[in-house]
């Protein structure tokens, strides 16, 4: 599927959202496992993608996807900002949608040195790569991968200082890559 500037907008529009509305869980998730302030980081990003779709005049998905980039990698601290912005700027240089995706995953995981199974949203994007891939992609799946990470052991972030403390939560970037997700299998679907 060949993803159009009308497309991102919607889907990181309501990306975004969800962001800024769930702000206080997603701290709260980060409060057992990590610095207590994913969901304060992902606010600051969401309010400059919000600024960037606001000022988009017509780009390409490349453009426009570079510049939703740079704005969370200069906005959001921590590694939230690396991680996201990286996968991004990634799927900036895609304009087909399971590549673009794809192109996000490889640059997650250049950054991140994490795997599937490590206990981050990795264990989100992932499975919804291949999923999207086979066009079984939905709400239900994400939010199975999402709720996945609770049991598992913590083997890259901050999380993994906390060590078998970290068993138990869930990982609170799988749960703003289920957000992006879910947003865009609701804008694929209409």
């Amino acid at each position: 599927m060949e993803v159009t500037s009308e497309l991102i907008t919607k889907w990181f529009s309501a990306w975004t959202k969800d962001l800024l509305t769930n702000k206080a869980y997603l701290d709260e998730l980060d409060t057992p496992i990590g610095d207590s302030d994913h969901g304060t980081n992902m606010a600051r990003g969401a309010e400059a993608i919000q600024n960037v779709l606001a000022d988009n005049e017509g780009e390409d998905v490349q453009k426009l996807m570079k510049k939703i980039a740079m704005a969370v990698l200069t906005k959001v601290s921590g590694a939230s900002g690396a991680i996201y912005g990286t996968a991004f700027l990634q799927m900036s240089q895609k304009t087909e949608l399971t590549d673009m995706i794809d192109s996000g995953v490889a640059g997650i995981q250049r950054r991140g040195q994490a795997e599937l199974g490590d206990k981050t949203l990795l264990d989100v994007w992932i499975p919804a790569a291949d999923l999207l891939k086979e066009d079984t992609l939905t709400v239900s799946k994400i939010e199975q991968d999402v709720v996945s990470t609770k049991m598992m052991p913590a083997k890259k972030g901050r999380a993994k200082f906390v060590g078998d403390a970290a068993i138990g939560h869930i990982d609170p970037g799988a749960v703003s890559s289920g957000y992006l997700f879910k947003d865009l299998i609701k804008e694929i679907n209409g």
